[in-house]
């Protein structure tokens, strides 16, 4: 399997939790590396462009209120199968469903707040990257 980068969001209910350093570690030690982390206060018009995908959807506005409710952490992870990796790692979307260990099952309160979100195809990386680091932000970890 080729290494690949993929995105991760650390959201305001887990570093209000205080849990930053966990959930790196759980990417960290199962094979993650971070080449590019930066803690953002995320703006409504970038949050809205990042779920545009949900704009229709009931819960939107609830999503991109709790998004830009406090800061969070935004990351690129890089490794062998990167994508499929970080979201086996995250679990299931909602927390009561997610397998022992995972991290929103650990840390998630709920299907809105659970705790991370990571890519869910290469071309959502791709897309998800470049609206929040510039190449040169990202560390090549060859």
């Amino acid at each position: 399997m080729a290494k690949e980068l993929t995105f991760s969001i650390i959201k305001p209910n887990a570093i209000k939790k205080n849990v930053i350093g966990d959930i790196i570690h759980h990417f960290e030690s199962n094979g993650l590396k971070v080449a590019a982390c930066k803690m953002v206060r995320l703006s409504r018009e970038k949050c809205e462009l990042f779920y545009a995908e949900h704009r229709e959807r009931p819960f939107f506005g609830e999503l991109v209120n709790f998004m830009t409710s406090g800061p969070v952490v935004l990351m690129v992870l890089s490794g062998e199968n990167a994508i499929q990796k970080n979201r086996d790692l995250m679990g299931a979307t909602d927390p009561a469903k997610a397998a022992p260990g995972t991290i929103r099952a650990k840390y998630g309160d709920n299907v809105g707040e659970n705790a991370v979100h990571g890519s869910d195809s290469p071309q959502s990386a791709r897309r998800e990257i470049a609206l929040f680091f510039e190449p040169h932000e990202i560390v090549n970890l060859s």
